[in-house]
């Protein structure tokens, strides 16, 4: 059988994500190992077009990771048959338009998210590109991520028993950018630039909750801007416009409750920057990005609560690691080779717009709730 040899247009590679995860850990790296192997025995080799607006910078990375294509005009991509899919991780307030001019293209599309700024665009997209015919995948990386795998394992074991509560932590400090340096761009702040902690993480926590537990039925959610003036990347004072941290009690199907709590205004007091902690009648675990522990029923102590005595429990030593079992590679890479494989088998993939639509209305609903100050029910997304 005959190999596919497939060129990938990544817009964004200028970007801090759309750079490290998505070209150097995962088409690069795809490259480097000489494609992605298929089921019939065919392999999927993989070259990238770098696009984006700084032509400078595309040429600098063009020349270090020895990529023979860069452009600055996306209607050059959009017209070169050569090109079969366009990838998408430059910033959110341009994404549906350029998503929209990709499938009337013809070109297979593979995005970030969220996949749009507003319910109506992303279910606009959504619906083009089921009515092109083209395959079209959400990025939703941390599904791939080794702890999270960690922990689906535990839920498909029936581990926890009857499932009970969720609480997800995620968050640390970003630097105002005075004194130091902010590690997020400006427009993160900026809510007329797709800013904002809510549109950034609830498509995440959407999938996540959604394919681990079930489906999100309602929420309640408080969205705040902690900190009301940053400094921008030249050292100019502005005002933070967007919300940086997000508080939820979100409701899932068979009476889950999940407790989210989402934040760029707090300091980091855990083992990692993103932990689920998930409780059951028979047991409970807690997963980071890597790692995952376990507390089952039969080894669970019995803390009796007396403020006078000093604690003598070292409690996070009584939780027992889940081991690896197996190799993990990069998250961002593992959805790339799987997205890859169905754009040769011309197979739907699992995780489409329709499912990036499904994470822009639950941030959608979170803003209505936090204004209203109201428990918000999610309906079912029609497309």
């Amino acid at each position: 059988m005959t190999d596919v040899a497939l060129r990938v247009a990544m817009n964004g590679v200028t970007g801090r994500m759309g750079y490290h995860q998505h070209l150097v850990r995962s088409l690069l790296a795809i490259r480097a190992q000489g494609g992605v192997s298929l089921p019939d025995g065919r392999r999927v080799t993989v070259e990238p077009v770098l696009l984006g607006r700084n032509a400078e910078r595309l040429r600098e990375i063009a020349r270090q990771h020895d990529v023979d294509d860069w452009r600055t005009d996306l209607a050059s991509v959009l017209d070169d048959p050569t090109i079969d899919v366009f990838f998408d991780a430059a910033r959110t307030e341009g994404r549906a338009a350029a998503l929209h001019a990709a499938i009337k293209a013809g070109k297979h599309v593979y995005t970030e998210k969220p996949v749009a700024t507003t319910l109506a665009d992303a279910v606009s997209v959504a619906s083009a590109a089921r009515a092109a015919g083209i395959v079209h995948g959400v990025v939703q990386d941390k599904l791939f991520l080794p702890g999270v795998l960690k922990l689906r394992r535990l839920v498909d074991a029936g581990f926890f028993g009857r499932i009970l509560s969720v609480r997800l932590e995620f968050g640390y400090w970003v630097f105002e950018g005075d004194w130091q340096a902010a590690q997020r761009p400006s427009w993160n702040y900026r809510a007329d630039d797709g800013g904002g902690i809510v549109l950034d993480m609830f498509p995440h926590w959407r999938y996540l909750l959604e394919d681990l537990f079930g489906p999100v039925r309602a929420l309640y959610v408080h969205a705040t801007t902690h900190i009301p003036r940053r400094w921008d990347e030249h050292g100019q004072s502005y005002s933070a416009t967007a919300d940086d941290a997000a508080y939820a009690v979100v409701e899932l199907d068979g009476g889950v409750v999940a407790s989210v709590n989402s934040s760029w205004a707090v300091r980091v007091h855990r083992h990692e920057l993103v932990e689920i902690q998930v409780d059951g009648t028979d047991g409970s675990a807690v997963a980071g990005l890597r790692e995952c522990r376990i507390q089952h029923k039969a080894m669970t102590p019995k803390p009796v609560w007396n403020p006078d005595l000093p604690v003598t429990e070292d409690f996070p030593a009584q939780w027992t690691v889940v081991p690896d079992n197996t190799g993990f590679d990069n998250g961002f890479k593992s959805q790339w080779e799987l997205f890859l494989a169905h754009v040769v088998t011309g197979e739907p993939f699992r995780w489409d717009l329709a499912d990036g639509a499904k994470g822009v209305q639950l941030a959608q609903l979170a803003y209505q709730s936090s204004a209203s100050g109201s428990r918000v029910t999610v309906p079912e997304l029609e497309l």
